[in-house]
């Protein structure tokens, strides 16, 4: 009978402390997650997606019409200047080539020669009527008809002609004369049209495309190549244009290649567009790579990271931790004496998961890691202590 009194007793008083413990945990209220507030560096980025753009690019087409035969070069390959990038059918200019040098092989080797024959002809029958001439004209009518003198005055005549045209003609086929200048002339033409049967970058570069095949027309005014030129690579980038306040040239920032995430390089801003995209709302932004890693490749997708503001020092929140927002004002809940408070703060720079308080807080605050807790000012709390996301 002891033993049930002495059982009973223990009983009872563990309820009683199970209770008492129940009620003060209810009365120190709910369990919550926060961090204390602390001062340490902070970077203000702005974050987007852009791509890599080649500041100059230049088309290669065709200066006759041709049927391609050999195409040397495809996507992705670099060429210099004067590489042959494509070869077009050029029989039939290969073949007048070969006439216009042999008319002015010709030239030096017969038609000169035999002119100045002719012209020597010339000259030896025009001295012979001449001579025939003056002696008919000396003896008179009394040995000669008036027919005869006459005759012999037209033949002096056509001899002066012939000779004036044989030596035109030898002055005209002479070395460096009127024939051998056109005939070179129109060499140089042939010359110059068979050479762009072969076409050649005028460039240095990488070919971003190619719109060509062996057996294809091609026409001149027709791009076949479009080659990214040997220079400074750009990141372009289309920012909203509620960044445009935080965005100025020179800023620094951090591009990522979706394929190479594991090897960022920096850039610099050096172009913000003066204008703004009405349709989208966003500004475009370009990004210099002072040098370009091997792997970019033109239209390649990044991601960029922009430097907009830094702080050796600054008190700072999660991002989690603010609640209402507007503009450089927020709130966020503070625990202090083991009660909640709604405190009103102001932001400076904001950074991918912490935002600078300018005031509101102080140093060592406890502040809830989540603003979005439904809980009333003067809330009792159990705050568990963790340290807060960079």
């Amino acid at each position: 009978m002891r033993f049930a009194r002495y059982k009973f007793g223990i009983i009872s008083i563990l309820l009683i402390l199970i209770i008492s413990f129940a009620v003060f945990r209810w009365w120190q209220g709910p369990i919550v997650t926060g961090f204390t507030v602390e001062a340490r560096p902070l970077v203000q980025t702005v974050v987007a997606t852009g791509k890599v753009v080649s500041v100059s690019r230049t088309q290669i087409g065709s200066e006759i019409t041709g049927v391609v035969i050999d195409r040397l070069v495809k996507e992705g390959d670099r060429v210099s200047r004067g590489d042959l990038l494509i070869t077009l059918k050029a029989d039939e200019l290969a073949a007048q080539v070969r006439q216009a040098e042999a008319e002015l092989k010709e030239l030096s080797t017969n038609k000169f020669p035999q002119a100045k024959i002719d012209l020597a002809n010339a000259k030896a029958q025009l001295d012979q009527a001449r001579r025939e001439a003056n002696r008919r004209r000396t003896a008179g009518q009394g040995i000669f008809s008036s027919e005869e003198i006459e005759q012999a005055i037209q033949a002096e005549t056509q001899a002066v002609n012939n000779f004036e045209a044989a030596r035109l003609k030898a002055e005209a086929s002479s070395p460096g004369k009127v024939e051998e200048i056109k005939l070179t002339e129109q060499l140089a033409t042939l010359k110059a049209q068979l050479a762009k049967t072969k076409i050649r970058s005028e460039v240095t570069g990488i070919v971003l495309t190619r719109d060509v095949e062996p057996g294809d027309l091609v026409q001149p005014g027709r791009a076949l190549f479009n080659i990214a030129l040997d220079g400074d690579t750009e990141i372009q980038v289309q920012l909203d244009e509620r960044n445009l306040p935080k965005l100025t040239l020179s800023q620094k920032a951090i591009i990522i290649a979706d394929a190479y995430p594991d090897k960022p390089f920096p850039a610099t801003i050096n172009f913000i567009a003066p204008s703004i995209d009405s349709e989208r709302g966003t500004v475009e932004v370009r990004l210099a790579v002072n040098t370009a890693p091997n792997f970019l490749r033109q239209d390649m997708t990044v991601s960029v990271n922009i430097e907009t503001g830094k702080r050796e020092k600054a008190l700072v929140i999660s991002n989690d931790s603010l609640d209402n927002i507007q503009g450089n004002n927020a709130t966020v809940l503070v625990v202090r004496d083991g009660k909640i408070i709604h405190q009103n703060v102001t932001l400076g720079l904001r950074g991918l998961g912490m935002t600078e308080i300018l005031s509101g807080l102080k140093s060592g605050d406890h502040v809830l890691t989540n603003a979005s807790k439904n809980l009333a000012d003067g809330t009792r709390v159990r705050l568990d202590l963790q340290s807060p996301l960079m």
